[in-house]
């Protein structure tokens, strides 16, 4: 994957018309690299024991039958611990080799885990977003951080790929912006990567400042890759001026994630997730 527009600097553009509908949170950690005059406009710290606050995050199952995107491999359940649990203050989202023949919607699938979304939950159109997580690495496991559009499909609506990662280059983190005009299935997306040592064996922040004319992207608060809206007002270049949700999900295999093969005797896989946390400016 190439990046297209590489920046050096971050931009500090105050976010402004956010559409974002979203509860404050209570507490206002910081966290780095937050640009100043954002403050927290919705958060999740994980601290209650047991299955995702289902008022914050729901789950994403509808390709379990026919197959997930980009020949993956993996079924993503609902409402299973063994897939996604929060425990000791983080989230855990675990791949496992495992079948779930009884499920009603199981497509014959060698692994499960699990897609957690914030869809018809919680959405936002610009702000400082941080999450942070440590990251698996074994060979075969696709792990991302990453929105789509609430009201859009794909390619058109967008995409936004805060953070993904594959086993077989273990310290390199990507981020990806993808529309219909440009994105990775005609060659043509916008990635940018940096190289983390301790990806796999220690929590960092994965972070984007996304604001009308520009999208950076920033791991612990260092900005990484940006790019600018063209200001075509072409959708198709440019569809980031309207609601996005999140997705936190470990996939398996795939064209990219198993690009190297899958080696199933280091399943089980999961990435730990510390904290979300959303900030906007209130303008």
């Amino acid at each position: 994957m190439l990046g297209l527009m590489m920046a050096a600097a971050l931009a500090t553009t105050p976010a402004t018309g956010s559409t974002a509908t979203t509860s404050v949170a209570t507490a206002d950690p910081a966290v780095a690299g937050l640009p100043e005059g954002y403050r927290l406009v919705w958060a999740d710290e994980f601290e209650t024991a047991g299955a995702p606050d289902p008022a914050k995050w729901g789950y994403d199952t509808v390709a379990n039958r026919t197959g997930w995107y980009n020949e993956e491999l993996q079924y993503y359940s609902a409402n299973r611990l063994e897939n996604a649990e929060v425990r000791d203050g983080k989230l855990v989202i675990t791949a496992r080799r495992e079948r779930l023949e009884s499920a009603s919607d199981f497509g014959g699938q060698d692994y499960t885990s699990a897609r957690l979304v914030t869809r018809d939950l919680h959405s936002w159109t610009y702000g400082f977003i941080s999450t942070r997580a440590k990251l698996p690495c074994g060979l075969g496991s696709w792990p991302a951080i990453w929105m789509l559009s609430q009201g859009g499909g794909w390619p058109i609506g967008g995409e936004i790929d805060i953070m993904e990662h594959v086993a077989q280059e273990p310290t390199k983190i990507y981020g990806s912006l993808h529309s219909q005009a440009f994105n990775h299935s005609i060659g043509t997306g916008q990635t940018g990567s940096t190289d983390i040592a301790t990806a796999c064996g220690a929590f960092h922040d994965y972070q984007i400042h996304w604001t009308p004319q520009r999208i950076d992207f920033l791991v612990d608060g260092t900005p990484f890759y940006g790019v600018d809206n063209d200001n075509s007002g072409l959708r198709e270049h440019w569809p980031f001026n309207t609601p996005f949700y999140l997705i936190l999900n470990v996939a398996v295999g795939g064209t990219w994630g198993g690009a190297e093969g899958v080696d199933p005797s280091v399943f089980p896989q999961a990435m730990e997730i510390d904290y979300v946390r959303v900030y906007q400016t209130g303008e």
